[in-house]
């Protein structure tokens, strides 16, 4: 059992808040990690997994224009997906992957480019949408490491903003991390 996702659903267990999850690259890890977790059904209200390129527009409401012109590799889009599942599934919580695990390039950005986010309600911000965190990774390793990395990564941002934990005052942060150990 992931013990960044045991952290996570016990704080939104405390707080009587639920959680939806987005993934791309990942393809359904973050859910398994996730739903590996006893009791995971008293918050988690599922997932998409949207690997293709038309699903993150027509089911998470990605804007079509934004993937016809970056692709769906990039920081905008995860935002839109984290917002857009949050949204679909009814959750005060949405996080979301996408990025490029291998063995090929894709949409212009090498292997090892990931992008994840997360979506809820921010304190401090008032309106009903705040907006979402996204966070910049150059991943190391094979794909396997890759994946499992990202998922690391985007339980990590939610049980950041949980906590109240602040890596900064931006929205986006570029990390170097070396997948695996």
């Amino acid at each position: 059992m992931n013990p960044v996702a045991a952290d996570v659903l016990r704080l939104l267990m405390v707080r009587g808040e639920t959680l939806a999850v987005a993934e791309s690259l990942t393809g359904g890890l973050v859910a398994a990690e996730i739903t590996a977790v006893p009791g995971a059904s008293k918050v988690f209200r599922g997932s998409v997994t949207a690997y293709a390129t038309d699903l993150k527009r027509d089911v998470l409401g990605v804007d079509g224009a934004l993937l016809a012109a970056r692709g769906a590799v990039d920081p905008q889009v995860v935002a839109q997906m984290a917002a857009g599942v949050r949204m679909a599934l009814g959750a005060d919580w949405g996080l979301a992957t996408t990025g490029v695990a291998g063995p090929e390039p894709q949409d212009g950005q090498p292997v090892g480019t990931v992008f994840v986010a997360v979506d809820g309600p921010f304190e401090g911000v008032s309106g009903e949408h705040a907006g979402g965190k996204v966070a910049s990774l150059r991943l190391n390793g094979d794909r396997a490491e890759i994946r499992m990395e990202s998922v690391r990564s985007v339980l990590t941002l939610l049980l950041k903003e949980l906590t109240g934990e602040q890596a900064g005052n931006e929205r986006a942060q570029d990390t170097e991390q070396n997948g695996g150990t």
